[in-house]
């Protein structure tokens, strides 16, 4: 039997918010639509004020893009050359305290898994800027979520138990908690679903304890 613990990117391993203004600044920059740059800065702000009822911060832009007229294709086309720039200068990011230390831990007792829905650019560079390349068994991008979890959720399933720690509650979560896998929500929103999770807390270094506690009750099941 093998345990799997599933992380998402985004908000998640990476944190800061270089990335998600490098998309900002790359759907104005393809898009050309006037006065889209204070659009999305009123945006981000209402978001980080907990307000406008955002999913996240891209989808803060997304939307907002939208609102303005700008095509979809361009939106896609301005997320693309932002992840182009991840974990560079323009696009900077940054690992939740004693990461590395963490997953090395943890992978002691369970296979780690990366679930993401960006493209598979830069994101080798990224895991080794954030000290989690080591640790990861697999890395799977464009995966869709929330449609495409249950699918990988199921298969680690046959294997052993399954936590899934994400930032998003109805992408990362729900649909592994509907298959009977463990929960952790981190970040902002953690709170407003800690009922509905196994664990939850603002920031991941919080649960670094509380995970490592059920992967090695979960490796220790036969």
């Amino acid at each position: 039997m093998t345990a799997t613990v599933i992380f998402d990117f985004d908000g998640t391993l990476a944190l800061g918010d270089g990335p998600l203004h490098a998309y900002a600044a790359c759907v104005a920059a393809v898009a050309g639509v006037p006065g889209a740059d204070d659009a999305y800065a009123a945006a981000l702000a209402r978001h980080e004020a907990g307000e406008g009822g955002f999913r996240d911060g891209y989808h803060a832009v997304q939307q907002t893009a939208l609102d303005l007229g700008v095509a979809p294709d361009a939106l896609q086309e301005g997320y693309v050359r932002s992840r182009a720039l991840l974990a560079g200068p323009e696009a900077p990011i940054a690992p939740p305290a004693g990461l590395g230390d963490f997953l090395a831990r943890l992978a002691e007792h369970a296979e780690l898994v990366l679930v993401t829905n960006s493209p598979p650019i830069r994101i080798d560079e990224a895991l080794e800027v954030l000290g989690a390349a080591p640790h990861l068994d697999r890395v799977v991008c464009s995966a869709g979520k929330p449609d495409g979890m249950p699918a990988l959720v199921a298969d680690a399933l046959t294997r052993g138990p399954v936590l899934s720690v994400g930032d998003i509650y109805a992408y990362d979560l729900e649909p592994a908690a509907r298959l009977g896998a463990a929960t952790a929500a981190v970040g902002p929103a953690s709170s407003a679903v800690a009922h509905l999770v196994t664990m939850a807390a603002p920031e991941l270094p919080a649960l670094y304890g509380d995970i490592e506690a059920w992967a090695a009750a979960a490796s220790s099941r036969r």
